[in-house]
């Protein structure tokens, strides 16, 4: 078995944006007041003692001084019509920005979300980007015990390809990761072979944060990696008492992270998604 040698960066950065008719008058003020009345402890001690420090910045100001919003993007990942059309309407926006080092917790976007959803308007994850409803961002914030679902932090877009589907996620460069791909994944495949890389996403992250307890300016991880149904249960924050586990090739190509079989062959996928959820996914 080989290593991936990965860069650990300085500092990550989380980015948000808070569009609204109107502005809002303190938005500092309004932020504080609204995490100290909101959020459960330690979360809320983590975002109120990030609010005094250099590491956020609140950044107001009329719509039309900041970058146009890709609505088309933003279009393709989900968002409802009544949400463009809000967009549309909004007179300013606040641009709510966190860094953190990489490592866990990932203070950097727990603040940054919980500082978006205090504040009126309509929320855009700029990283992603997607527009995050308030249900969703409630949601996806850690529990008092620090627990989350990493699907409420990545996406799994895929698109047509050669023989199959192009899978890349779109998320793990929060943490600091390079992102995963599979491609010419076929058709049949595409709802099991989403939740692999779910839980793969999950293993690697968890590998990623024990790394860096001790890491300087690179990291080493595996290059074959074990995936199992706890991890996949995990993912979407639950549990699986089953212990079966796959192991993938990951090979370093462009600053992603593609995901392969450990033995090469024309159905390998097939077969994994087989061993893991016990039945033919065909």
């Amino acid at each position: 078995m080989g290593e991936l040698t990965l860069p650990v960066p300085e500092t990550l950065e989380a980015v948000y944006a808070v569009a609204s008719a109107e502005p809002v008058a303190d938005p500092g003020d309004l932020v504080r007041t609204e995490v100290a009345r909101r959020v459960d402890p330690p979360l809320r001690d983590l975002v109120l003692g990030m609010l005094d420090s250099p590491m956020v910045t609140l950044d107001q100001r009329p719509a039309a001084e900041f970058p146009p919003l890709p609505t088309d993007l933003l279009t393709a990942y989900g968002a409802a019509p009544a949400d463009l059309a809000a967009l549309t309407r909004a007179t300013h926006l606040l641009a709510v920005r966190a860094a953190y080092r990489p490592g866990r917790p990932p203070a950097h976007e727990w603040a940054a979300r919980a500082i978006a959803a205090a504040v009126p308007g309509t929320v855009i994850d700029v990283f992603t980007p997607q527009i995050l409803s308030r249900d969703r961002l409630e949601r996806s914030l850690p529990s008092p015990g620090g627990a989350v679902r990493l699907t409420d932090w990545i996406l799994l877009p895929h698109i047509p390809s050669g023989d199959g589907y192009l899978f890349t996620t779109r998320g793990l460069a929060r943490f600091g990761l390079p992102e995963l791909q599979t491609e010419n994944v076929p058709a049949a495949l595409v709802e099991p072979w989403a939740r692999v890389l779910n839980g793969l996403a999950h293993r690697l992250l968890d590998l990623w944060h024990d790394a860096l307890r001790t890491a300087a300016d690179t990291v080493r991880l595996p290059d074959v990696v074990s995936v199992g149904l706890r991890d996949v249960a995990a993912a979407h924050g639950g549990d699986d008492p089953l212990r079966r586990e796959i192991s993938v090739r990951l090979h370093l190509d462009d600053g992603s992270l593609t995901v392969l079989p450990v033995e090469d062959g024309p159905d390998r996928l097939e077969t994994l998604c087989d061993a893991l959820f016990g039945r033919p996914c065909r």
